[in-house]
Parts: C-alpha cells; structure tokens; sequence
C-alpha cells in the first residue's frame, strides 16, 4: 500500500513563503497525477493544484501566480511552493495521487500539514 506523507506546513506571516513537500513510500510510483488539496473546519476539501504525468499543471484561480507544483521524479517527490501567502490560505494541505494499479485507478491521500498565515 502506497503512503504519501506531506511534510512543510507551519505558521508564517502574510505574504511569506512555504515550500510543502509531499513523499511517496513506494519507489518508482508513477502516479497518471497528483494533486494539492486544502481544507479548512467545517469546509470541502478544495483542489488547489494539479500535475499530471505528461507535465501539465493546472491551479485554483485563488492561487494562481502565487503557487507552483512541481516534482522531482529521484525523489518521488512532490512540491507546492506557495509565495504571497494569505490568511485565507490557512487551512490544512493534503497531497493526492491517482494512480493506474492491476485493479484499476485508486486515490491515495496523505495525512495533511496545516498551514497558517496570520501576523
């Protein structure tokens, strides 16, 4: 069973920088793409970024210009740099694969690392 593990989160100020990494447990898992996701109390868990196998990036229109996904494939590593940041970026970041297995497409989630943007 794969696992993902985020890693990155914590407090900074408005217009900060964090840089949240996320980790496969399986060496030379190749998931078709992965996602960023974040959730705030009470709220849906809403998508914030996208990269798929072939490259393709897709953001939020909240973070656009702000957020950048990227990956290093060595690593089996995932990264959402987040510049400018803001309170309403506070929430919890989730990192998410979907992955192509003998039966069929499955969903991996990590645990989530909280972000907080506050003064």
């Amino acid at each position: 069973q794969v696992q993902l593990v985020e890693s990155g989160g914590g407090l900074v100020q408005p217009g900060g920088s964090l840089r949240l990494s996320c980790v496969s447990s399986e060496r030379g898992f190749s998931p078709s793409r992965m996602d960023w996701y974040r959730q705030v109390p009470g709220g849906q868990r809403e998508l914030v970024a996208t990269l798929t196998s072939d490259g393709n990036t897709n953001y939020a229109d909240s973070v656009k210009d702000r957020f950048s996904i990227s990956r290093d494939n060595a690593k089996g590593t995932v990264f959402l740099q987040m510049n400018n940041l803001k309170p309403e970026d506070s929430a919890v970041y989730y990192c998410y694969a979907r992955a192509l297995s003998s039966a069929g497409f499955r969903d991996y989630w990590g645990q989530g690392t909280q972000v907080t943007v506050s003064s």
